[in-house]
């Protein structure tokens, strides 16, 4: 360990003439040594220490620690574009702060959220100094894994975090009310104005957002296209530090990377997945504590990683499995030697048709039911059923829910108790044969282990915007997950049509996002059909495999 010396502020110019600032850490020695890099949004002060260490103790490891505000953000000059000028200016930073004094010319990255994205973007010109990155958390398709989840609009995510963003483009303007509004929306998020989805505050404050993009350009659009990692980084090769977290609205988008650049990358690919949200990465996610091996290990992780890359020092990585995923329930550290795959358990859905009512009339069963069930259930948008926990909505993790699946707008179906453990690892898939009495409406899926003594956590969920004038089977796909349920626990598959405000609320007919108005919205009937007939030899027509 080294000590470290004082903070320093320095500039560099981007190759059109804007001013990036950064802040540097350096050991307090002679000697040259590599650059660890991270590129933010949120004022460089903060250096992403909501998570990390502090660059300092990096610094004392032995690296210069360099955190940058990106172009139009903390002191840096420029426009803040979302993600548009991250690729180009990435590039100058990193051939940057390979010449800075003291740099050995060996440059890694790290950094979660925005910082995680700013180290693909950099990569994607392949600068010949970037060696490793550490990208946790991030998108791969930036439709598909952020902004939108089964066609649906991840609503409290999108909207606070542009207004955060919208915010600080207020504060540099020294705009007091702008800024006053735009907090105070943050506090109290404005999804029941006249427009739910597209509330005043956006529209006539936050004029420079990207949400505005976001609400209104559809998936096949090249905005898309032109900022997302699975569209640039073709023909890029680096060892790659991928870290996520259970219940992290970005997980998709981390596996898919990771699964993307495992399956071509000549270098070594690893894989860390915590018991976390987005943030913090501690021991206790909602309302369930997971015990001290779920403290954060990514510091001292990212260290032997860029000591092996940067350094060239052994460190034993090659001997340790690639893929490292916590055990919910048993609450330890698993080895993989790639992301799991394994067979699937298959739960069928039946019920007397009083799932909606009764919590004990719904059930999942190993066997395919030999009879054909039916469960009606409303979704009122006055009462929408709101969200709690899981990845999608504020505060993430584990709570109990039960009531919540006490409402009659949610159909339960719970298993008989488990004889033996139940190790749940991986993708988990929903099929529901499914239709409704408008045009357009919302299936939010739920899957929670029910305790001896009655408590009810969830364990993941998936939602899918669903559009269709007939029945069919409607695949959904959760949240991949990592959990051993014990014996003498039971499992419950619920249903509802809302998860409101996690994702925006379905008004059952097709209005285009940002037009969406409170008196558009209509109550929807949505008939869920599980069980089979024999005489057709149909079975299992709703069915979750785990």
């Amino acid at each position: 360990m080294f000590t470290v010396l004082p903070k320093q502020t320095v500039s560099m110019y981007t190759r059109d003439g804007v001013r990036l600032d950064a802040d540097v850490y350096r050991p307090d020695t002679t000697g040259d040594f590599p650059v660890l890099l991270m590129r933010q949004p949120y004022g460089r002060k903060i250096a992403s220490t909501v998570v990390y260490a502090h660059p300092s103790w990096y610094a004392a490891h032995g690296y210069i620690a360099v955190i940058q505000d990106v172009r139009g953000r903390g002191s840096s000059e420029g426009r803040f574009e979302l993600f548009a000028q991250e690729i180009a200016d990435g590039e100058d930073t990193i051939n940057w702060v390979a010449q800075l004094p003291g740099s050995n010319g060996k440059v890694g990255m790290y950094g979660f959220s925005y910082q995680g994205m700013t180290q693909l973007y950099a990569a994607v010109n392949q600068p010949s100094a970037l060696k490793a990155i550490a990208p946790a958390m991030v998108s791969y398709d930036l439709y598909h894994d952020w902004a939108y989840e089964g066609g649906a609009f991840c609503l409290q995510m999108n909207l606070t975090w542009a207004l955060q963003l919208a915010s600080e483009n207020a504060r540099r303007q020294n705009d007091l009310s702008a800024y006053q509004q735009l907090t105070q929306a943050v506090q109290n998020l404005p999804v029941w104005d006249t427009t739910p989805n597209y509330p005043g505050v956006m529209r006539n404050i936050a004029v420079d957002s990207h949400y505005h993009q976001w609400l209104t350009k559809p998936p096949e659009d090249e905005y898309w296209r032109n900022l997302s990692p699975c569209n640039l980084l073709g023909s890029v090769d680096l060892p790659m530090f991928h870290i996520g977290g259970w219940f992290d609205t970005h997980l998709r988008g981390t596996l898919k990377l990771f699964q993307a650049m495992s399956s071509r990358s000549q270098y070594r690919q690893q894989l860390v997945v915590g018991p976390w949200g987005h943030l913090p990465w501690g021991r206790k996610v909602g309302g369930v504590d997971f015990g001290e091996n779920a403290l954060s290990p990514i510091d001292r992780m990212q260290i032997a990683w860029f000591d092996h890359h940067l350094k060239d020092i052994d460190v034993g990585l090659s001997e340790q499995p690639p893929v490292w995923l916590f055990e919910m329930g048993n609450n330890i550290w698993q080895s993989f030697d790639d992301f799991p795959s394994s067979e699937k358990n298959v739960y069928y859905l039946m019920s007397t048709g009083l799932a909606a009512i009764r919590e004990d009339e719904g059930y999942l069963t190993p066997e395919p039911p030999s009879q054909v069930s039916i469960d009606t259930f409303l979704h009122d948008p006055w009462r929408p059923v709101p969200s709690l926990g899981g990845h999608a909505g504020f505060p993430a993790g584990m709570f109990e829910r039960s009531h919540i699946d006490s409402r009659a707008d949610v159909l339960t179906y719970t298993s008989a108790p488990l004889t033996a453990d139940l190790y749940i690892r991986g993708e988990v898939i929903a099929e529901i044969y499914a239709e409704a009495d408008q045009p357009s409406f919302d299936l939010s899926l739920v899957l929670s282990q029910v305790n001896r003594n009655g408590t009810i956590f969830n364990i993941t969920q998936g939602y899918r915007r669903c559009h269709a004038s007939i029945g069919e089977v409607y695949k959904i796909h959760l949240q991949p997950t990592c959990i051993c349920i014990p014996q003498g626990c039971s499992i419950r598959l619920s249903i509802s049509s809302a998860c409101f405000p996690a994702y925006s609320l379905n008004p059952g007919i097709k209005v285009p996002l940002d037009t969406q108005n409170l008196l558009d919205a209509e109550i929807i009937t949505v008939k869920i059909t599980g069980g089979g007939d024999m005489q057709t030899g149909v079975t299992g027509l709703s069915r979750i495999l785990l």
